[in-house]
């Protein structure tokens, strides 16, 4: 494991700290900013200033210039979440398209959807989500129902899709159907990945309320929709291994981001334990408060030398293939850990904002609530497990 980042790193790191000192204003990186939006307000507000970081050559830091990036290092990216992280940089409104798409078309797509892909992406002019999970086949994917009849040149879709991301600012969704019948009772055959226009006939987006009080979920009926046969990605009938190379960019990457922004979060806790009375003293004095905010340190500083491990791995090119399961597993619960720590700091009061100003505990709350769903996207905990048992421990099923 190589602790170390190069000259040439740090130099990346001085240029683009330079620019969110110069582009990024002090206003949107104060969470009281952002919980004045709406969330309509928010997230076209994140989209102009991303737009403007994409301009300036800040996206898509570790893709092929070809494609529009910057050509740089998997540290380079690394450098890149941990910066974004530290000065609490907006989140990005086209997550799934820039992080697991585009690698997905640059990897399996035709020269037609590198172009018309990669570019309106990477500028957001193109929001894209994600249509896997139905109703009836949530972790166990290989369930799903949905159909995509074939009509000459067209496909006719019918089917629901739900817990998908951005349904409600989507113009197009990368999603799974049938495209035709199971091969001898194979589940896993006759998928497709498809990439649909959302602003057609016969494409309607609900938002689903979360706990939060937001609606970043949403789920999408298709009656009678259409998609040209040539937006196929990964050929016809090959969807579920394109799915399974998407859902490796969703698990694999190195953690660094994650680790600064929960460690961020983990110092708000403790400043919220030593501001809190708890029976005549300070939170942060009860041993077993303590003990909770120790051990949430320690698992914070495993999953940093465990990104640090992965980002050597990647750097001196390995694909770690599956055990990028190993990270999704650590980060995810790394990042409960965090979260049931600050529950244990509040106790009853949990989610009471009045209890003290300046303390982020609107935002803390929402982060706490928010980390129950990271152990259930992207392959629930038990999924990932499994995955891990049998693919790198070679363990039998």
């Amino acid at each position: 494991m190589d602790l170390r980042h190069s000259e040439k790193d740090e130099q990346f790191r001085a240029e683009f700290r330079a620019w969110l000192d110069a582009s990024l204003p002090q206003e949107m990186r104060r969470p009281e900013f952002w919980a004045d939006l709406s969330e309509e307000e928010s997230f076209q507000t994140r989209r102009t200033w991303e737009k403007g970081k994409a301009q300036d050559g800040f996206a898509g830091i570790a893709w092929p210039t070809e494609y529009g990036g910057r050509g740089g290092t998997p540290t380079m990216k690394a450098i890149y979440d941990e910066e974004m992280a530290r000065v609490g940089a907006p989140s990005t409104v086209n997550a799934l398209g820039l992080a697991f798409l585009a690698p997905t078309v640059m990897a399996l797509g035709t020269e037609e959807q590198k172009r018309s892909i990669i570019g309106p992406l990477l500028h957001c002019d193109v929001i894209w989500c994600q249509g896997f999970s139905e109703p009836g086949a949530g972790s166990d994917l290989a369930a799903l129902q949905m159909r995509a009849e074939p009509q000459g040149e067209e496909y006719l879709l019918n089917g629901q899709k739900i817990w998908t991301t951005n349904a409600m600012h989507g113009d197009r969704i990368f999603t799974l159907a049938r495209t035709s019948t199971s091969d001898g009772g194979k589940r896993h055959a006759g998928m497709s990945m498809l990439l649909v226009d959302m602003h057609q006939p016969g494409v309607e987006s609900r938002p689903l309320k979360q706990m939060t009080g937001a609606s970043e979920f949403g789920e999408v009926f298709f009656t009678d929709a259409t998609c040209p046969r040539s937006d196929v990605l990964g050929g016809e009938g090959n969807g579920w291994a394109t799915a399974m190379l998407l859902l490796s960019f969703e698990r694999g990457s190195s953690a660094i981001g994650q680790y600064t922004e929960f460690r961020r979060q983990w110092d708000d806790v403790v400043d919220v334990a030593r501001a809190l009375d708890r029976d005549g003293r300070p939170a942060a004095q009860d041993p077993v408060l303590r003990q909770s905010l120790a051990a949430a340190l320690v698992e914070l500083e495993c999953l940093k030398y465990h990104s640090w491990h992965v980002l050597t791995q990647t750097t001196q090119g390995r694909d770690l293939g599956f055990e990028a399961s190993m990270t999704k597993i650590m980060w995810s619960e790394t990042f409960r850990r965090v979260s049931d720590s600050y529950e244990a700091v509040l106790g009853t009061a949990f989610g009471v904002p009045e209890l003290g100003s300046g303390l982020r505990l609107e935002e803390l709350t929402s982060l706490a609530m928010w980390s129950r769903s990271c152990t259930i996207w992207g392959g629930s905990q038990q999924v990932q497990r499994t995955v891990v048992a049998e693919r790198v421990l070679g363990l039998p099923r």
